[in-house]
Parts: C-alpha cells; sequence; structure tokens
C-alpha cells in the first residue's frame, strides 16, 4: 500500500473557504496600501546567500533556509570542512542561494540594483511569502506572507505617523478593535545601554529586552548576565521593568534618565514628535502605547520601531512590525538612504480574525447558483443564461453531468451554494427558469431578466 503523502512541517495546504479569507484581508490591506501612496514591486523567492547573510543577526542567519547548489553540490567543497564535519564554514562552499528571510532586505537590494530607475522619496509595498527555518507552533509557520510597506529616500517623521495611520485603517477596515500599537526608538535604547555603561552590549541588551514579555524580569536578567553585562548596569536598567504611565508621562521619565545621553535624547525627541502628532490626528479603533522594552530582533532598525499587538481577548505573538533603518541600502554600497517600513502578518491577523469570528459571510468565494442538469439540450439552454450572467458579474455554474437530481441538489447544499436554477423540458418550453431558494425552499418562476436580478441581489 502506498504510503500516504505529507508536507513539510511549518507549511499548510489551504481550502478553498481558507484562500477567499485569505484574500479578503490581502484586498483590504493591499488597498490601504495604494490608498496611501504605496506602489506594488515583487522579488525573486530566492536571493544569493551573500545578499541575505549577515543582515538579521545571529540568530536571524540561523533560520535562513539555504538551496544547495544544483548538481554534484560536494564536488568543490574542502575536503577538510567535510573531514571535520564543519557544517557552518561548508555552507558558502555547498549552497549559493538562499530562500528570502524577510522582505526588507531584498526590497534594500531591489532600490541599490535600480536606483536609477526609481523616483524618490519612493513608496513600495509587497505581498508575497517568505520562509524561516524556525520551530513550527501556533501562529508561527516556515513559509508565510508577509505584507510590507516600506518608504525609502525620505527622513521626515511624518511617513512614521501615516504608518500608525495604515495600520489603524487596515485593522479598523478589518473590523478588529482594541489593536494596540507598540512604538519605541533605537536611539533610546542605545541611550539606555550608553546609560549604563554597556555600550559595547547593545544587541545583546536589546535582544534580551525584547524577550521580557516571552521569558519575565528574572529570565531577562539572566541571559543579560549570561551575555556579560554587570549586576550594577542591570540594577541601574530595573526601572524600564516597571515602566508605567500616560504616552507623555513615559517620554518625560526617559528624558531624565537619558539626560546624559546625547543619542538617546534624539530618540526622545522622535518619539514626542510621532507621538503628539498621532494623539492630535486621532486614531479609529487601535491604541498607541510607548513601550521602553521593545527593541525589535533585526540589527538595522536606527529610529522608531513598532510592533502591533491583536486585542487582548486573543492568545496570539504580535500580528505586525517594522520601523526606521537609516542605512539598510548602505550594506549594498548606497549610503545615506534612509527608510522606514512596517509589515503585517497575514496568517496571525486571519487566526486572530477567525477566532474572533469577524469574517463576513458573503467572503467564501462559491458559486451564487447551480444551474441543474437534465441532459444534453437542457444544458445548452443552461448555457446560454449562464454564459449572459457570468458577463453580467453573476458567479454560477452548470452541473457537469446529467446525474440524478437529489445528488446534484446534494453538491450544491455541501459547497454552499444558496440558489439552484432548474430549466428543463417544461422551462425550455416557456422560455423561463424556475429559481429554488435551497435555504427557504421557497421555488418560483421567472424569465432571464427577473432570474439576473434576483441573483445580483
Amino acid at each position: 500500500m502506498a504510503q500516504k503523502p505529507s508536507i513539510p512541517k511549518g507549511t499548510r495546504d489551504f481550502s478553498p473557504a481558507e484562500v477567499a479569507k485569505r484574500q479578503y484581508i490581502m484586498q483590504i490591506i493591499k488597498s490601504n496600501f495604494e490608498k496611501f501612496g504605496f506602489q506594488p514591486i515583487e522579488t525573486p523567492s530566492f536571493e544569493n546567500s551573500d545578499t541575505l547573510m549577515g543582515k538579521y543577526g545571529e540568530e536571524g542567519d540561523r533560520l535562513i533556509f539555504k538551496i544547495l547548489n544544483s548538481g554534484d553540490f560536494l564536488a568543490k567543497a574542502d575536503e577538510n570542512l567535510l573531514n571535520n564535519k564543519d557544517s557552518l564554514k561548508l555552507t558558502s562552499h555547498i549552497s549559493e542561494k538562499a530562500l528570502r528571510y524577510d522582505l526588507t532586505v531584498p526590497f534594500a537590494r531591489y532600490v541599490v540594483q535600480h536606483q536609477n530607475e526609481i523616483e524618490f522619496p519612493f513608496k513600495r509595498y509587497q505581498i508575497q511569502p517568505v520562509w524561516r527555518a524556525d520551530r513550527p507552533q501556533k501562529g508561527r509557520f516556515r513559509e508565510f506572507y508577509q505584507c510590507d510597506a516600506d518608504v525609502v529616500g525620505s527622513t521626515s517623521l511624518w511617513q512614521e505617523v501615516e504608518l500608525v495611520q495604515l495600520y489603524d485603517s487596515v485593522f479598523s477596515e478589518l473590523g478588529l478593535e482594541g489593536v494596540t500599537i507598540k512604538i519605541n526608538n533605537r536611539k533610546i535604547l542605545s541611550g539606555i545601554a550608553e546609560v549604563i555603561g554597556a555600550s559595547d552590549k547593545l544587541i545583546d541588551f536589546t535582544v534580551a529586552l525584547d524577550k521580557l514579555d516571552k521569558i519575565g524580569e528574572d529570565g531577562v536578567k539572566k541571559e543579560m548576565t549570561e551575555k556579560g553585562i554587570s549586576a550594577k548596569a542591570i540594577e541601574k536598567v530595573q526601572p524600564l521593568f516597571q515602566f508605567t504611565g500616560t504616552i507623555s508621562e513615559k517620554i518625560d521619565k526617559l528624558s531624565e534618565l537619558l539626560a546624559s545621553s546625547e543619542e538617546g535624547l534624539k530618540g526622545v525627541a522622535e518619539l514626542r514628535f510621532i507621538c503628539d502628532s498621532i494623539q492630535n490626528l486621532g486614531l479609529d479603533k487601535s491604541v498607541l502605547d510607548l513601550d521602553v522594552t521593545l527593541a525589535r530582533g533585526l540589527n538595522y532598525y536606527t529610529g522608531a520601531i513598532f510592533e502591533v499587538a491583536p486585542p487582548a481577548s486573543v492568545a496570539m505573538g504580535s500580528i505586525g512590525g517594522g520601523g526606521r533603518y537609516d542605512d539598510l541600502t548602505g550594506i549594498f554600497g548606497l549610503k545615506n538612504m534612509s527608510g522606514v517600513g512596517i509589515s503585517f502578518g497575514l496568517d496571525r491577523i486571519y487566526l486572530v480574525i477567525e477566532e474572533l469570528n469577524l469574517f463576513p459571510e458573503t467572503v467564501t468565494s462559491t458559486s451564487t447558483a447551480l444551474f441543474i442538469n437534465y441532459g444534453e439540450k437542457e444544458a445548452l439552454y443552461a448555457m446560454k443564461a449562464i454564459a449572459s450572467l457570468r458577463k453580467a458579474g453573476v458567479k454560477v455554474e452548470l452541473y457537469p453531468d446529467n446525474a440524478k437530481v437529489g445528488k446534484q441538489f446534494q453538491h450544491a447544499d455541501k459547497r454552499g451554494i444558496k440558489f439552484a436554477v432548474i430549466a428543463g423540458e417544461t422551462e425550455m418550453e416557456k422560455g423561463i427558469f424556475a429559481l429554488k431558494d435551497l435555504i427557504s425552499g421557497e421555488q418560483f418562476e421567472v424569465d432571464f431578466i427577473a432570474l439576473q436580478s434576483s441573483l445580483q441581489k
């Protein structure tokens, strides 16, 4: 007996209903991207390894899927590395390409490669899959879609303000209330590291701090200690673990804490502008909150950083994130090209909307009516009507086989099709159709104009 096929862990098949719901979310995100002036681009699913490696920090590099070279990939490998089983050093000899980890670094590569064709500031959006060799769990997959919007070529903080508004616009249209858009600034984190005397441990400090909601205060302190951050420095950072108050009060506290750090005070000023602007402009259904422990693990952020938490009633990780990167394109040779961007986590947003039962009933992409097949002549009569209905934008179909009528009605019921159209010999003679509501059971005779009008409703 043949073994039942399977798919890799962390990947999924999607049913027609699931695809329809995903497309519903993507269409709302896409329409808002375009409403805010972003233009679409696409990049390859895989990049040269040197484009990706070293851009996400040590943790990110471990999660990049490498693609083995074509043919005999071991032929040119260093024999000593093979004998010593040094997989880290061997990788570069047997793998020259890798699946993209996110959309931001490929976008930076795109900007550098096409810089002479681009009009700056350049506002782009991308909705494409990415891959990470992560441990699969609820809301975390190895293959998933990102929906990104970025602006490059402008240092204006109005871009950050607009990105907060963009988040709010999308989540409001999806019907999600109580979404929290968390904001912080990497300059503030750099300033804190400077004030506590741990500037040389900035990355270790921020990576550990970013895990506060996952491993708690004691876990963060333990990780900082293991990374060589002194007990005195950890003591100085203690106020961050119980940082409360309104956004204005938090910003004032940061001003005091970072009084001796020029870099830190720049971050405070940037945060104050963004938060004050949002307070004046207002948000629809989302909430803005300043979270000083928010660090974002990626090394390329230099200014404002964002992370979006779902409504408190849903146990789920972040459903979006992003930030300002002053020199991301510099890694590819194009200096002084500032950018800022955000990402929507499609898969997690799907799970949140599903759990809260917020998908409209009309989302499921199925036909409005099924024409019952009574034979060759009747099918031809039905197909003429079907062709006209489709031109009018009505989703209809003919059951392909002249099967038992009961079986055809069962098919419509299982598909969730609401109407059946009966076009038998009697209807053909009269030049009409019998329209049956499969929910109420009501049936009535209609001419073609009335049929189209009823189905369009």
